[in-house]
């Protein structure tokens, strides 16, 4: 028999499903609502910092674990707006983006056989992190038809084990928008404490907040600034997704060593330039903010408005920037559904079973992302105007 040339941890999972989706709408011509990145360019003042550091010579490798200066904006930041302190020196290691961060958070803690929980539905890439290493996965069900989007206390109790080593949280979340609240992160801090375990934060949409909600970072509960990794970028924040500049905070020196050994060996270091640029965004004024969760929660209403116009079941989102919506009555699974939207009428959306470890669950729902300009958002209302009709044709 002749011997496999790829090793068995790829063949754990496939390709993503969202940039299969923007490679689909690329070749149909179509409005991208799949992939999470904006259509508008970020504040002027970050393109004009960008051009400076290239200019001023910040061309060369950073230190590998991040540029001094944006270390320490990153901590000021973390102090005013997460509520915890941390030492840009000990705690902080700039990474090529978050997902950079998430796979080597989970790299410098797991061991081939120690268990993580999920929150499920959950963003696609945790899946093949937990698989590259090594983890077996624990899933906790996030309620789709419930308006909180809640989980049972219940059942994130039994996830946990002796085997336990780390639970991923991502809030806001990708891709329901939940903004779990202070008594829910309680829950999960609770059992990080009783069991010993490591809990890995994904706060990259922490200022996408709507109807009043507030963002609780769990590593400032009690207790559980030693023993949590927050992980967040500019990527979302300053419209900057192609920067790939992110970053892990932990007040564990064992953990954020181990972070900064695999992250060494796994990319070297962010893009030099870019960290410098990253330091102005971090200087924002704080109106920034305001204005930033005022301007989505627009666009997430007129989204809102255009799929229930056009017979989709929204769920309202509390956060980020997408929308997950129930297409049971349009007959197909989310699959079939989002190659007919795409193809037909040129509107690129992502199935909801690439959110979920087995697919059924899925099947009801696809994503919509909404970070887009008013004009493509007009674009979107009228193509999607055509969907009824388009349904009905293809009924016959």
């Amino acid at each position: 028999m002749a011997k496999s040339h790829t090793a068995t941890r790829v063949g754990l999972f496939t390709e993503s499903v969202i940039r299969e989706m923007t490679r689909l709408n690329n070749l149909y011509h179509g409005v991208n609502l799949a992939q999470g990145f904006p259509d508008f360019d970020p504040p002027g003042e970050l393109l004009d910092a960008a051009a400076r550091a290239l200019r001023e010579g910040f061309n060369q490798y950073a230190i590998t674990w991040g540029a001094p200066r944006l270390r320490q904006a990153i901590a000021e930041k973390f102090a005013w707006y997460n509520g915890l302190t941390v030492d840009p020196e000990l705690h902080i290691t700039v990474t090529c983006g978050a997902t950079e961060a998430m796979m080597a958070t989970l790299l410098a803690i797991i061991d081939p056989g120690d268990e993580v929980v999920i929150f499920e539905p959950f963003y696609e890439n945790y899946g093949p992190d937990a698989a590259l290493s090594g983890a077996t996965p624990r899933y906790v069900t996030l309620h789709l038809d419930d308006p909180g989007l809640g989980f049972e206390a219940a059942e994130l109790r039994n996830a946990f084990s002796a085997k336990t080593k780390a639970v991923i949280v991502n809030t806001p979340h990708n891709p329901t928008g939940k903004v779990f609240s202070r008594e829910e992160l309680e829950l999960v801090a609770d059992q990080c404490r009783r069991h010993d375990v490591i809990a890995v934060t994904d706060e990259v949409y922490e200022h996408l907040l709507y109807d009043g909600r507030q963002h609780v970072s769990l590593a400032a509960l009690p207790g559980m600034a030693e023993r949590t990794v927050t992980i967040n970028s500019v990527s979302k924040t300053y419209s900057v997704t192609g920067w790939r500049v992110g970053w892990t905070i932990c007040t564990n020196p064992d953990i954020t060593n181990g972070i900064r050994r695999v992250h060494d060996f796994l990319t070297v270091g962010a893009a030099a330039p870019l960290q410098e640029a990253a330091v102005t965004a971090l200087h924002l004024k704080r109106q920034y903010y305001a204005d930033l969760a005022t301007m989505y929660q627009r666009k997430r209403d007129r989204m809102l408005d255009i799929l229930r116009q056009t017979g989709f079941r929204p769920i309202v989102p509390s956060g980020a920037y997408y929308i997950i919506s129930d297409i049971s009555e349009f007959g197909q699974d989310d699959v079939a559904f989002t190659q007919f939207l795409v193809k037909e009428l040129g509107v690129a959306t992502v199935p909801g079973s690439s959110f979920f470890h087995h697919p059924q669950p899925g099947r009801r729902y696809i994503r919509f992302a909404y970070p887009k300009q008013e004009p493509t958002l007009d674009e979107v209302a009228r193509r999607l105007a055509r969907l009824p009709r388009a349904v009905e044709q293809l009924k016959r």
